[in-house]
């Protein structure tokens, strides 16, 4: 079983490297962009085969290492 877990800054978190992509954007004249968030995408391959389990065992992932949760929020996809 695989699971694809997107980390993202929570809202009202100032995003750097967003901004930077932004700006970035201006420079080559893509003056339409307003605003950029930029998170990270992490896939496991998991031995587990049981939907629950996986999704347990990947939240208990998150909430340890994948994710600063005081900062950052996670959604968990299994594939």
């Amino acid at each position: 079983m695989k699971a694809r877990v997107h980390v993202m800054l929570k809202n009202g978190v100032l995003d750097p490297q967003g901004e930077a992509v932004r700006h970035a954007l201006g420079t080559l004249g893509f003056d339409g962009v307003q605003g950029v968030r930029q998170g990270k995408v992490i896939e496991l391959d998991l031995a587990e085969t049981d939907a629950t389990a996986a999704e347990a065992s990947v939240t208990a992932m998150c909430e340890k290492l994948l994710a600063n949760t005081v900062i950052e929020s996670y959604s968990v996809e299994l594939i």
